[in-house]
C-alpha cells in the first residue's frame, strides 16, 4: 500500500502546516483494517437492525414504538457508518469487498452506492467548506439570500433552523443528489446500476411490508400501517440522524468557510471540521464518526482507529483543532446563530444581514 503522504493530494502553495505534515504524524498502525473486524462490525449492525424490524413488525404499542423507531434509525446510522467506510475504502483492503459490503449496508437509508463515492469522496472531502465547490450545507449568502423568491426563503428558514436538518439531508443531499444524480458519462453506468439495486430493494421492501400488514393488521389500512411503522418513520428519523451529524461536522460559529482563492487542503480538513465527543451509547451506533478531523484529514483510516488517529493529531496539532462535548443545546445555539455566511470577512450572520446587503442588478 502507498503510504499516506504518497497518496494524499496535491497540496496547494501554503506557509505553515500542510495536510501532508499532518499525515506524517499518523502511526501506520491507524491504517490497519483486517477483513475480519469489519466483517464482524457489519454482522453486528445488521442483526440489530434486523432484530430491529422484526420488533416493528409485531408492535404496536407507542410507548414501545417510539424508542424502537428511534434505535431503528440509528442501526440504519451503523450500517450507513460501515457502507461510508467500504465507500472510502477504509474498510478492507479488498475493492470487491468494499464494493459489495458497502453496497449492502447502504440499502437501508437507499442510497445509491456510486453516487454518494462521487459526490462524497471527491467532491465534499476535496473541497470542505469550499465557496461553491463544497455542496454539502453550503451557506447562503445575504446577497444570494437577498435574490431568493420568497419560496426559496421559506425553505431555507426551514432548512436552516433546528428542525430542518432532515429536511435538508432528505431533499438537498438525498433526493436531489443521490435519487436524482445526473451522473458524469464516466461513472453513469455504474451510478444507473446501483440505483437500479437501491429501488429494487426499496420495491421488495415495499411489496412485503404492505403484504405482512394486510395479512396481520388486516386491510388497506392495516398494510399502509405496516409500511408505515417499519420503514417510513425510521428513514425519517434516520435523515434527521445523519443531517445533524453533518451539520455539526462543518457548521459552527466558529468554523470558517473559505473563498475558493483562499482555501487550502489544510484549512478545509483540520480546520473547517470538528472533534466531538457523544455518549458510549449514542457512539456505539455512530461509530465514531463525530472524531471528524481525523477522518478528514485521510478518509483511509477506517472508523474503529480514529481515537487513535486523534491522539496522533492532538499531540503536533493541538492548537488548530476545535475538540469538544456535543450538547444538543449546542446545536441549537448553532441554528439559530448560522444562518448566513459572510465570506470577506469570515463570519456568520442573522436574517437580517440580507437587509444590509446591496440590491442585485437583476432586481433593478
Amino acid at each position: 500500500m502507498a503510504s499516506p503522504v504518497e497518496s494524499a493530494a496535491v497540496e496547494e502553495a501554503e506557509s505553515g502546516p500542510t495536510i501532508a505534515n499532518v499525515i506524517e504524524s499518523l502511526p501506520d498502525r491507524v491504517y490497519e483494517n483486517p477483513t475480519a473486524l469489519g466483517l464482524l462490525y457489519f454482522a453486528r449492525d445488521l442483526a440489530i437492525y434486523a432484530g430491529l424490524v422484526a420488533l416493528l413488525v409485531t408492535v404496536d404499542s407507542p410507548l414501545l414504538l417510539i424508542p424502537l423507531w428511534i434505535l431503528t434509525a440509528l442501526s440504519v446510522s451503523a450500517l450507513f457508518i460501515i457502507g461510508h467506510d467500504a465507500a472510502h475504502g477504509a474498510l478492507f483492503a479488498s475493492k470487491r469487498m468494499n464494493y459489495l459490503i458497502g453496497q449492502a449496508a447502504m440499502l437501508p437509508s437507499l442510497h445509491v452506492y456510486e453516487a454518494w463515492v462521487f459526490g462524497h469522496n471527491r467532491i465534499h472531502h476535496g473541497h470542505t467548506v469550499r465557496e461553491i465547490m463544497d455542496y454539502v450545507w453550503h451557506p447562503a449568502t445575504p446577497e444570494s439570500y437577498r435574490a431568493m423568491t420568497r419560496a426559496e426563503r421559506l425553505m431555507h428558514r426551514v432548512k436552516w433552523s433546528w428542525l430542518g436538518a432532515g429536511v435538508y439531508y432528505g431533499w438537498d443531499i438525498w433526493w436531489k443528489n443521490m435519487i436524482r444524480f445526473d451522473a458524469p458519462a464516466k461513472i453513469a453506468a455504474d451510478v444507473k446500476r446501483d440505483r437500479t439495486i437501491v429501488l429494487a430493494y426499496f420495491a421488495v421492501v415495499t411489496v412485503s411490508l404492505l403484504a405482512a400488514g394486510a395479512a396481520l393488521e388486516g386491510g388497506i389500512g392495516g398494510a399502509v400501517w405496516m409500511w408505515t411503522k417499519v420503514f417510513a418513520v425510521p428513514f425519517v428519523l434516520w435523515n434527521y440522524v445523519i443531517g445533524i451529524a453533518v451539520y455539526v461536522h462543518h457548521i459552527s460559529p466558529d468554523i470558517a468557510w473559505q473563498s475558493r482563492r483562499e482555501w487550502t487542503r489544510f484549512k478545509g480538513q483540520m480546520e473547517g471540521t470538528t472533534i466531538l465527543h457523544v455518549p458510549a451509547w449514542l457512539n456505539f451506533f455512530l461509530h465514531n464518526i463525530m472524531l471528524h478531523v481525523p477522518h478528514h484529514v485521510d478518509m483511509r483510516i477506517p472508523f474503529y482507529r480514529l481515537p487513535e488517529a486523534c491522539d496522533a493529531i492532538r499531540k503536533s496539532f493541538g492548537d488548530v483543532v476545535r475538540e469538544r462535548s456535543f450538547r444538543f443545546s449546542d446545536y441549537l445555539r448553532t441554528t439559530r446563530a448560522c444562518k448566513l455566511y459572510d465570506f470577506a470577512t469570515h463570519t456568520w450572520r442573522g436574517y437580517d444581514a440580507a437587509d444590509e446587503a446591496p440590491a442585485l442588478l437583476s432586481e433593478t
